[in-house]
């Protein structure tokens, strides 16, 4: 397996290029989209990501809409929450629809690439199942 694929799925432009950025810096291959149509079509013009990085409160599709319009597209993706505004609430909601983890902004950068490579992994033990 090559370089980790990140996309990451945040209304807040500046901070996920931001992340983008810093995971690039860390050997990612990763790359910042503003919502679910975006991510959609970055998938469907051959750039499917392992992990996704979805924040939770975006207008139109919120982060739990999108992570089930994704499973749509590759239901082997995983994807982690990232949100100033969770709620344990939210958090179940994701773990049904299949969301890998839930992260409270701001991240510790180490711990989320942590997370990150733990779901790559997850990913890599799906495909080879």
């Amino acid at each position: 397996m090559g370089k980790v694929r990140v996309m990451i799925v945040d209304d807040e432009v500046d901070f996920a290029s931001t992340l983008a950025e810093r995971l690039r810096l860390r050997d990612f291959d990763a790359q910042a989209v503003s919502g679910a149509d975006e991510a959609i079509a970055r998938i469907r013009g051959g750039w499917p990501p392992d992990v996704v990085l979805l924040d939770l409160k975006m207008p139109g599709i919120d982060g739990l809409a999108t992570l089930t319009l994704l499973k749509k597209e590759d239901a082997t993706l995983e994807a982690i929450l990232l949100t100033g505004h969770g709620s344990t609430t939210a958090a179940i909601e994701g773990m049904q629809r299949g969301l890998f983890d839930y992260l409270m902004k701001p991240v510790d950068i180490g711990e989320l690439v942590q997370r990150i490579r733990s779901a790559a992994a997850k990913r890599v033990r799906a495909a080879q199942a």
